[in-house]
């Protein structure tokens, strides 16, 4: 039974705590810092969920020789490069990836 409530206390918590930025977000402004750091939180998220994908257990040694998902992280880093548009190059590197696969490159 002690279990199950650490579990709900855990889950109220973290539901309020997310929930209050909904409630309280428009009354509450953040320091000018903050919110220029905020900008850097998906193009980070993004980067610390790819880089463990594509390099896996081996590290930087599964770089060489080039595998589609090296490729694929190549052309979707040229498309944000060229686009700044995250979601574009989000389709542009999975369909390049898909069809490297599919090449078997």
């Amino acid at each position: 039974m002690r279990i199950w409530l650490i579990f709900i206390g855990c889950g109220l918590v973290t539901y309020f705590s997310r929930g209050s930025f909904i409630l309280f977000g428009d009354r509450v402004k953040l320091p000018e810092t903050i919110q220029r750091s905020l900008a850097y939180v998906a193009p980070a998220t993004f980067a610390a969920i790819m880089v463990p994908a594509v390099l896996g257990n081996e590290g930087l040694a599964s770089l060489v020789p080039p595998t589609p998902e090296v490729g694929a992280i190549l052309i979707a880093a040229l498309a944000v490069w060229k686009t700044r548009n995250m979601a574009i190059a989000l389709a542009i590197g999975m369909v390049s990836l898909w069809l490297l696969q599919w090449l078997g490159l």
